[in-house]
């Protein structure tokens, strides 16, 4: 069997959007040289959250998927910060070990995802990139996993690649446009397996194109179980139906018990992206992950009602859960962004919904977050897109859980303070228990997040939450302006980050085209 190759210029692009209308897709949104210092070697892998080298401290991986790689436009690059003020590297297609070679428009570092996938005790890099030719197929996608070490990131074994095709891992056909690495989310089960789920969501099932799919790797051995599409058995039925431009794998979340995996151009009848849900179990069944139930706005358990571009589904958040009372955590709080939905007249005003996952695989709503819900900063105008992007953690996983350890982060990247400042964005900050406006937090540009005001900006188009805090990316507006800041989850309406990235700062190189557009 031959493997497949990678051609070095493309010719033709084939981008349909994932919802009708969405605000984000006219941007220029989301997308290599060489390793500048290292961090110091570590005796051994410490098992912290989110460290590459295993010395203890906290490290962040940064992507730029638009940047140019030497002279490649659009080729993508990582940043990978270590803590301590332990230096920085640069992760890309033309770095040392990493398989593939940097493309125009490949945009590595699209999605990414952080986990330790051989249970070294260091955590490793899951990249994304979902434009990379396969082959003569266009966009067909990869992913890579790049193993963290005591030597840091990418400094012993060897880089792992996933792609389509006879004689890869995922094995099937690579196709144009399959986007595989488009969305990914990873962790470890409650029985300690690492796992990694990929997105595919222009992934044609049969003649059904851009139906889309995913990809679940599991365990140290990365044993890979793919493509899952809609209405296969895989240990159960997957909800839904494959359908022309379903987009099913464009969004992903995960606890340690379930994961959910959105559909934002689901048809509910004969209405067009409405948008869907599926929830899985990570117990195998015949090698597959257990499908438990699909969540739509046509089901009388699920507010709102299912409209043309609501886009439900079109982000994910999951944390554990453990209500009061129970004394593990076998739960889960799955929070699903709507941002087309029409609130009244208020056109892509946009929602948050949040259920309650049970260990048995059922499911109630939870709530229901809007800007016009009591007490939540701002107010609904048309165009806010509010749930275009969510993050969420629990911080006491272990504990009971509360408004003050489990947070969800809501990006709005439509919103708009003044008119000559038109898509500027923002972030609430919300209580994934009790009232959403009780201990709420409000921040734009120039209110909390560092910068001036200023038009297309996007801010909530980046995030990311982890027990560090909240990662709010800015790769748009502004050159000066671009930037990653963490924010405690507890952070007051206009708070300022605790520490801020930014190109030319920590030993990350100056320039950049989308420095945060991703972020772990």
């Amino acid at each position: 069997m031959t493997s497949p190759t990678r051609r070095p210029r493309r010719t033709t692009r084939r981008r349909t959007a994932l919802a009708a209308g969405a605000l984000v897709l006219t941007a220029s949104a989301l997308g290599a040289g060489p390793v500048t210092p290292a961090a110091a070697v570590a005796a051994a892998c410490s098992g912290v959250e989110s460290d590459f080298n295993g010395d203890g401290i906290r490290d962040t991986a940064i992507a730029d998927p638009e940047a140019t790689v030497g002279t490649v436009p659009r080729a993508g690059k990582v940043h990978i910060v270590y803590g301590g003020g332990k230096g920085a590297m640069e992760l890309s297609q033309e770095t040392a070990g990493i398989p593939g070679g940097a493309e125009p428009d490949d945009q590595y570092g699209f999605a990414l995802a952080v986990y330790d996938a051989d249970a070294d005790g260091c955590a490793d890099l899951a990249v994304g990139a979902p434009y990379e030719d396969i082959s003569t197929n266009a966009d067909a996608g990869m992913v890579h996993i790049v193993y963290g070490s005591a030597a840091g990131l990418n400094g012993g074994k060897a880089a792992k690649e996933h792609l389509q095709g006879e004689g890869t891992t995922i094995g099937g056909a690579a196709e144009p446009g399959d986007w595989l690495g488009y969305a990914l989310v990873a962790g470890k089960t409650s029985t300690g397996s690492p796992y990694l789920v990929a997105g595919v969501p222009g992934e044609s099932i049969g003649t059904v194109e851009d139906a889309g799919g995913f990809v679940y790797i599991h365990g140290t051995a990365q044993t890979v179980v793919g493509v899952i599409s809609q209405n296969v058995e895989t240990g159960g039925a997957v909800p839904g139906d494959a359908e022309i431009d379903d987009r099913f794998g464009a969004s992903l979340a995960a606890t340690p018990t379930h994961f959910a995996v959105g559909t934002p151009g689901e048809a509910l009848g004969t209405v067009t992206f409405a948008g869907g849900v599926a929830v899985f179990s990570h117990t195998l069944s015949s090698g597959h992950p257990k499908p438990l139930f699909g969540l739509g706005q046509d089901q009388d358990a699920v507010a709102g009602a299912e409209e043309v571009g609501d886009g439900f589904g079109t982000a994910l958040a999951m944390v554990p859960y453990r209500p009061s009372g129970a004394t593990s955590t076998t739960e889960s709080l799955l929070a699903v962004g709507v941002p087309g939905e029409d609130l009244s007249t208020t056109v892509d005003a946009g929602a948050v919904q949040v259920f309650r996952v049970t260990a048995a695989g059922s499911f109630t709503s939870h709530m229901w977050i809007e800007q016009n819900t009591a007490d939540v900063e701002q107010a609904s105008d048309a165009g806010d897109f509010f749930g275009q992007r969510l993050a969420a953690v629990n911080t006491a996983p272990g504990s009971t859980s509360s408004g003050t350890n489990t947070r969800l982060a809501i990006g709005v990247p439509g919103e708009e303070s003044a008119e000559e400042h038109p898509e500027k964005g923002g972030v609430h900050i919300v209580p994934l228990v009790g009232a959403p406006g009780a201990s709420d937090a409000w921040l734009d540009p120039g209110w909390g997040i560092p910068g001036e005001p200023a038009p297309t900006q996007l801010a909530g188009l980046s995030l990311s939450g982890s027990t560090a805090g909240l990662y709010v990316g800015m790769p748009y507006g502004p050159a000066a302006d671009h930037g990653v800041h963490l924010f405690p989850w507890g952070t007051a309406g206009g708070g300022a980050p605790t520490k801020t990235f930014k190109p030319g700062w920590d030993g990350i190189p100056a320039g950049d085209t989308a420095f945060g557009a991703a972020v772990r």
